[in-house]
């Protein structure tokens, strides 16, 4: 594991089994960031409903910053030492991007979608709606309070300044498969993204540094916690 402040990210299959996958990777995140057996480490919120891993120790708890992003059939996992931390994951599939983002974003991000190759736009839309949904969850609020108006810098590695909050940075690793990965972070510097783990292969390790140049639901999702609870799973 790298000294640098670093943002792991797990992904794997979500077949709606048990136990949750989403709560197997979040215990092999805290195992990895804590050097501690997975059946030390508890699973909970913090006090703005982000979740957390942790670990109580005889001098006080030790918490790691954890944040899960589910599309179909898959599950995300983030995970950070040096502070917050959000994920989103889309699959990539035929949708509206022009009218979802007439409807949802910001007049200068739909101006920039026109602007992009109609072959990739349905991809660019999906990167910034990702980046956005990250963003809400490093912030523990998800998309309420205009979240969808908030405007993101352009896609990309390495993780981008948020314009008007300096302190949040959000890009898009490189994953595959036919989807798209947001993470962001609350960071007065860079902070690097490691994937540790792709859908259906086994743990590796592909550190992000260079820069990579049906339809989504109409209702906003809420944040993480709200989903959770209402699921009855992480």
């Amino acid at each position: 594991m790298s000294g640098r402040d670093t943002a792991y990210v797990w992904v794997d299959r979500d077949t709606g089994g048990q136990p949750d996958p989403a709560a197997v990777l979040l215990r092999r995140a805290g195992a990895l960031l804590l050097g501690r057996p997975e059946t030390e480490l508890v699973l909970t919120h913090d006090r703005e409903g982000r979740p957390v891993v942790r670990v109580d120790e005889v001098t006080g708890s030790v918490e790691v910053a954890v944040s899960v992003s589910r599309t179909a059939g898959l599950v995300a996992v983030a995970a950070r030492r040096a502070g917050a931390v959000g994920v989103d994951v889309e699959r990539i599939r035929p949708l509206p991007a022009l009218a979802l983002a007439h409807r949802w974003f910001p007049p200068a991000e739909l101006a920039w979608l026109r602007d992009r190759p109609e072959a990739g736009r349905t991809v660019d839309f999906l990167r910034l709606w990702t980046a956005k949904e990250a963003v809400g969850k490093a912030l523990g609020r998800g998309l309420r309070d205009g979240g969808l108006r908030r405007l993101m810098p352009p896609p990309g590695l390495p993780l981008r300044p948020v314009p008007g909050d300096e302190l949040l940075r959000v890009g898009h690793p490189r994953l595959g498969g036919g989807l798209v990965l947001a993470v962001a972070v609350r960071a007065s510097a860079q902070v690097d993204v490691e994937v540790v783990q792709r859908p259906g292969h086994e743990v590796t390790a592909e550190r992000s540094a260079s820069v990579e140049r049906t339809s989504l639901p109409v209702v906003v999702r809420g944040s993480w916690s709200s989903r959770c609870s209402a699921r009855g799973r992480l």
